[in-house]
């Protein structure tokens, strides 16, 4: 699902699709744009476990 990276912010709540970590899911913390363009995100699993992926591997979840 390709998605529009403006809709990413820090909080809100994400699922991996695809890549190493496709399953995980948790709360974006940090968006930063690589050296080569990339944008990579930092997700915190609600068992405080942090992780790096890619943004274009990321889907939001409406938690309402």
């Amino acid at each position: 699902m390709e998605h529009n990276l403006i809709e990413l912010k820090d909080g809100d709540y994400c699922k991996v699709i695809s890549g190493a970590h496709k399953g995980k899911q948790g709360i974006i913390q940090d968006l930063k744009a690589s050296k080569t363009g990339h944008f990579t995100i930092t997700v915190k699993q609600e068992n405080n476990v942090r992780f790096k992926t890619l943004a274009k591997n990321v889907e939001l979840i409406n938690v309402e």
